[in-house]
């Protein structure tokens, strides 16, 4: 909502995220973490909640609409930015137990987002 440029109208995106753990010393097999881990983590997660969904802020006002149709959507407190959709992906594997460093996620091949926090 709100945006002045193209973006402003409906539109979907395909992704690509990065997701760097970090950790003060490796594990008993020499490694951060097992990546099918983090991998099975995100892609449930994406899967469940991002996945052909419809992602906007908590007050557009195409939430009626959708509802009465029984579309699917996701309302946010943030609009769905690629840096929101960082954070939230950051925010899920964190709350897996993972010590994420950041969530790097692409829109196109030469625009991306970085969410860490601090």
């Amino acid at each position: 909502m709100h945006h002045q440029g193209k973006c402003k109208h409906l539109h979907g995106h395909s992704v690509k995220a990065a997701i760097s753990i970090q950790a003060p010393e490796l594990n008993d097999n020499s490694m951060v973490c097992d990546f099918s881990e983090v991998k099975v983590c995100v892609e449930e997660y994406i899967n469940d909640v991002l996945d052909h969904n419809f992602l906007l802020h908590k007050d557009d006002p195409l939430i009626p609409v959708l509802t009465q149709q029984k579309e699917r959507f996701l309302a946010i407190d943030e609009h769905p930015t690629a840096e929101v959709l960082s954070k939230m992906i950051y925010q899920h594997v964190k709350k897996q137990g993972f010590q994420v460093e950041q969530v790097v996620l692409w829109e196109t091949a030469s625009a991306n987002a970085c969410y860490r926090e601090t």
